[in-house]
C-alpha cells in the first residue's frame, strides 16, 4: 500500500491521531501536496459520502472522518500555498436568522471542505445582512449555502434570498439550501439554485454548482 493509500484509508476510517503523521511521511517520500489532498483525502471523503448515502455508515463515523481529514489538511496547507494550488473556490455557509442549530451545518461544512472548497462559516442565527456583508468581503465567492432546521425558520431562507436580490448580488452567486424541513419544492419556490438532503449530497451539489457557474 502506498503512503497516499495509507492516508486515504486513515481518513476513511477516521484515524484522527495518525493522519497528520502519515501525510508528513507522504510528503517526505516526495508525494506532492496536491496529490495527497486530491487522491488521499478528497478521494477518501467521496467514499465516506457515498457510504453515508447508502446507510453503510452514520453521522458519527462521517464526523470523525471529516475531523481526520482536517488534521491532514493542517499539515498540507503551507505546502499547498507554496505550490500555488488552488482550492475548489470559496463557499459562504450559515444557519439562517432565528435558527440556532449547527450540527447539520457543521457536518455540511466539513464535507464541503472535504471536496476541496474554502468554507467561510458564518455560524448560526445569521441575519441576511451578514450574508450580504460576507459576499461583499469575498467577491470571488461563487456559492452561498443556507441552512434551516426548523419549519418556523424556513421563511428566513426566502427573506435572505430576497435580500441578496435586493442588494443586486443575486447574479454573482449560486445559492444552495438544506436542512431537515427543506425540500426541492421549497427550493424551487424561493428561487434557490440547488437543494441537498444531506451533507454528502451537499458536497456533490457544491461541485456541480461550481461547474455550472464556470460553463
Amino acid at each position: 500500500m502506498s503512503k497516499i493509500e495509507e492516508v486515504a484509508a486513515a481518513v476513511e476510517k477516521g484515524k484522527v491521531k495518525i493522519v497528520a503523521g502519515l501525510v508528513q511521511e507522504a510528503l517526505d517520500e516526495g508525494a506532492s501536496a496536491a496529490e495527497i489532498l486530491n487522491t488521499g483525502m478528497i478521494g477518501a471523503m467521496a467514499v465516506v459520502g457515498e457510504k453515508f448515502k447508502n446507510n453503510e455508515i452514520f453521522v458519527p463515523e462521517m464526523l470523525i472522518a471529516a475531523r481526520a481529514m482536517k488534521k491532514g489538511v493542517e499539515v498540507l496547507t503551507p505546502h499547498l500555498k507554496a505550490a500555488g494550488t488552488e482550492s475548489a473556490g470559496k463557499l459562504i455557509l450559515g444557519t439562517i436568522a432565528g435558527d440556532l442549530h449547527d450540527i447539520g451545518k457543521n457536518l455540511v461544512g466539513m464535507m464541503i471542505e472535504g471536496a476541496g472548497f474554502e468554507v467561510i462559516d458564518l455560524g448560526v442565527d445569521v441575519p441576511a445582512e451578514k450574508f450580504i456583508e460576507a459576499m461583499k468581503e469575498n467577491p470571488d465567492c461563487k456559492i452561498v449555502a443556507l441552512s434551516a432546521l426548523l419549519t418556523t425558520t424556513m421563511p428566513a431562507i426566502k427573506d435572505t434570498i430576497d435580500a441578496i436580490v435586493a442588494a443586486g448580488l443575486r447574479d454573482t452567486v449560486k445559492i444552495m439550501i438544506g436542512g431537515a424541513p427543506v425540500t426541492q419544492a421549497f427550493a424551487d419556490e424561493v428561487g434557490a439554485d440547488g437543494y441537498s438532503e444531506d451533507a454528502a449530497s451537499a458536497a456533490e451539489l457544491a461541485k456541480k454548482l461550481k461547474a455550472d457557474w464556470e460553463k
